[in-house]
């Protein structure tokens, strides 16, 4: 078994520490891609112009993201995002249907977010098919952000073994 990655502490990393002071609670996802601190301070604004507002609901994005996470069984992102998802309105129950796969619960554009994101997290492309009756092309453009950025959050918490605080 390979040996954990030693998360970077506030200390030695100023943007870590403010990343930190403002959230109030530490956060191994950022400790640990602050081995690589160019990076942590440009993924930061970078998932933030995909997550933040924009042309697509918070709620179709926090489904798409979940619907990726669970797909890839990403322990962290699951937490993370079932928290942001609750904010967004989504129900437990509906949370606990998409974890378990049991998308025919949805309808309409909800579920076709979901398929969308899904199809895209297990094969690398998609049918937009099903997008195109409910969104236009800057909207299929954001949701196909949030699947990359969750596909992306998603690989490196798995590939080093990141779990939730």
């Amino acid at each position: 078994m390979a040996a954990a990655i030693t998360l970077v502490e506030p200390a030695q990393n100023e943007f870590l520490a403010q990343l930190e002071s403002r959230s109030g609670k530490p956060n191994h996802f950022f400790r640990t891609m602050a081995h690589r601190p160019e990076v942590l301070k440009n993924f930061v604004p970078l998932y933030g112009a995909i997550m933040g507002p924009g042309s697509v609901a918070r709620r179709l994005k926090e489904l798409v993201y979940l619907a990726a996470s669970f797909t890839n069984q990403c322990a962290y992102c699951s937490a993370s995002h079932r928290a942001s998802g609750k904010k967004a309105g989504i129900a437990e129950e509906e949370m606990a249907a998409l974890m378990a796969g049991q998308d025919e619960r949805f309808l309409g554009e909800e579920a076709a977010v979901i398929r969308y994101s899904r199809e895209l997290t297990r094969h690398a492309a998609a049918s937009r098919e099903g997008l195109e009756a409910w969104f236009n092309q800057e909207q299929i453009v954001e949701l196909t952000l949030v699947a990359a950025m969750a596909n992306f959050t998603n690989r490196f918490n798995n590939g080093l073994g990141l779990q939730p605080e």
